[in-house]
């Protein structure tokens, strides 16, 4: 029989699901795996990603509260938007290293 301890369970799920961590200067700043947010956090950011689907959005805009969303800090999230100061093309890039860390660990999820 197979005998697992709640911290082996929790160091598995950190493992797998762990955060996106993005370090800028002498600050980091977590970015929460989906799986791991509280579901409030989890239905406001399905709707910020329906909402950056449509036409005549501010991306910069819904991307950073995408990120303020996901962080594990708000104070750190503050922090980083304030040093990328709305460039569109850093948001995206945050976002995107973000949606591939995800995708591994839904991936992996999947395959057991």
């Amino acid at each position: 029989m197979a005998s697992f301890s709640l911290d082996d369970i929790r160091a598995a799920a950190e493992r797998k699901y762990g955060s996106t961590d993005i370090t800028f200067g002498e600050d980091v700043v977590r970015l929460l795996n989906p799986l791991r947010l509280p579901k409030t956090r989890r239905d406001a950011l399905l709707s910020l990603q329906e909402e950056m689907s449509k036409d005549d959005t501010d991306q910069a805009e819904l991307l950073a509260q995408a990120i303020r969303t996901i962080a594990e800090s708000e104070k750190a999230a503050d922090k980083l938007l304030g040093v990328v100061d709305g460039d569109l093309a850093i948001l995206a890039e945050i976002f995107g290293h973000y949606g591939e860390s995800t995708q591994v660990g839904e991936a992996s999820a999947s395959q057991g």
